[in-house]
């Protein structure tokens, strides 16, 4: 992939739910503007991703690697680099990691640095947190939260984090939001901490700057227990399915959303469990420049988001939908079906399913230094 200038890699990573997917399409925006070219690579454990479907219906050039991290997958990410080179060659990619995997420096940034250094200038590595999620992680407010192994996955993606980005500050007054800022600092005092709203389009110049600007320096990776990290991800239940809406009469797609993400909300909360990210898109049959509507869950408690909505209603089209939670495969299979299957005056055809835990993280490479 040489003889061309060297490409910007630039890696966005942060627990599910902490918002990467509608931030890398800002930053890809902000790319665009300034006529660059970008690429972007989605990644997750399964199929069938909520997060590439919006990418692409925002008009952006998207590879998606799925059935593993990008740690266990870097073949394939090289591979995902390598055809968005031959199609569009990009001066900057972004790549999304699964929203569960940790241990990005070692296992991603330093091989490509090692292997591939005259095709890549590596950005700083971003970690995004959800700023309720995080207060509640570090102990400063009471709510639902992770078993502790989970939560071992959790602090280790902030360790070894270039900048930790707290996102959706909209959503705190300012004593919460100083608190979690100083929190951070005094655990994670490596990092660079910025405060963004990616949706609200707040703060981010500063934040892009230093992802276009800056190189990521090299220290020592962290250590990490692989045996817990697996435990961790064993606990996490994944499912991801398609199905096929439709209707007698027109029906309003963010109403449909919603009803359904009510209705895993309340059985997940029943049975104990905690929701990591309910994510889902539904596509209009008949989509036109790209429609489609959106909407995200990212707490038991959260009223769910709809992120874009269509401005006609539909008479049929296709849902994509992402759920993982801290429950059986099972269960979430179990409070899926249900759920479609009770939505008022919508049938609903499932056209695919997968419930899963995912696998245990075995990387193709793991450095623990940059260069050598």
């Amino acid at each position: 992939m040489s003889a061309q200038p060297r490409a910007r890699y630039i890696m966005v990573g942060g627990f599910l739910g902490a918002g990467k997917t509608t931030a890398v399409a800002r930053l890809a925006q902000h790319l665009t503007s300034r006529e660059l070219r970008v690429g972007l690579i989605t990644n997750d454990q399964g199929s069938e991703l909520v997060d590439t479907a919006m990418l692409r219906a925002r008009g952006f050039t998207t590879e998606e690697i799925p059935g593993g991290c990008f740690c266990c997958r870097f073949n394939s990410l090289m591979e995902a680099a390598q055809r968005l080179t031959v199609a569009t060659r990009p001066d900057v990619f972004i790549a999304e990691p699964v929203g569960s995997c940790t241990d990005l420096v070692a296992t991603v940034t330093y091989p490509l640095r090692r292997i591939y250094g005259d095709d890549f200038s590596i950005a700083p590595l971003s970690v995004l947190v959800d700023p309720v999620r995080a207060r509640r992680v570090l102990g400063l407010e009471e709510g639902g939260k992770f078993s502790s192994k989970v939560l071992y996955i959790y602090r280790k993606q902030l360790e070894e984090a270039d900048i930790v980005v707290i996102n959706k500050i909209d959503l705190l007054d300012g004593m919460r939001l100083s608190s979690l800022h100083k929190a951070l600092a005094a655990e994670f005092p490596h990092a660079e901490i910025i405060e963004i709203a990616a949706r609200a389009s707040m703060n981010l110049e500063g934040w892009f700057e230093e992802l276009t600007g800056s190189e990521q320096q090299a220290r020592e990776p962290m250590e990490i227990d692989y045996d817990v990290y697996a435990e961790g991800e064993s606990l996490l239940g994944w499912l991801n399915c398609t199905a096929q809406l439709s209707a007698s009469e027109p029906f309003d797609a963010g109403e449909v959303l919603s009803a359904i993400s009510a209705r895993i909300q309340q059985s997940v909360q029943s049975h104990g469990a905690e929701i990591a990210h309910l994510k889902m898109t539904l596509s209009p049959d008949q989509r036109i420049g790209g429609a489609i509507a959106t909407i995200s869950v990212v707490r038991n408690d959260l009223v769910p988001e709809l992120s874009l909505e269509l401005e006609d209603r539909l008479q049929s089209g296709q849902l994509i939908l992402n759920l993982r939670a801290e429950a059986a495969p099972e269960l979430l299979r179990e409070t899926v079906t249900e759920s479609l299957r009770a939505l008022p005056g919508v049938e609903a055809k499932l056209e695919h399913m997968e419930t899963f835990r995912p696998g245990r993280p075995m990387p193709t490479h793991r450095f623990t230094t940059a260069l050598g």
